[in-house]
């Protein structure tokens, strides 16, 4: 089994900055990616970002300059840094890895929790 937690969310102002962390951890063999989603109140859930194990990204374009997305591989975690946040951003913010257990070959798709991220004056 695997579990994320996630940490770093929190209240900011407008144009402010946070960084949101996730943690795996449990019997694990390799990640081949990692990401974001958010979900705002009454709102679809959306995709932020995400990065494969190659190093390559991606992101929203709602994002796209704002947020950088990075993995440190030894730990098991990825990285959501976001910078000059606006109202829009506010969200529950949920991360998710595609993970190749050890002692088998199947690769599950795990989710945090969920982590509040406000932003507002």
């Amino acid at each position: 089994q695997v579990q994320l937690v996630e940490s770093g969310g929190g209240l900011v102002q407008p144009g402010g900055s946070l960084r949101l962390s996730c943690a795996a951890s449990g019997s694990i063999f390799a990640i081949s990616a990692m990401g974001w989603y958010r979900q705002a109140p009454g709102k679809q859930r959306e995709s932020v970002a995400y990065i494969i194990s190659g190093a390559s990204t991606n992101y929203a374009d709602s994002v796209k300059g704002r947020f950088t997305i990075s993995r440190d591989n030894a730990k098991n975690t990825v990285y959501l840094q976001m910078n000059t946040l606006l109202p829009e951003d506010t969200a529950v913010y949920y991360c998710y890895a595609d993970v190749r257990e050890r002692f088998g070959a199947a690769v599950h798709h795990y989710w945090g929790q969920g982590i509040q991220v406000t932003v507002s004056s």
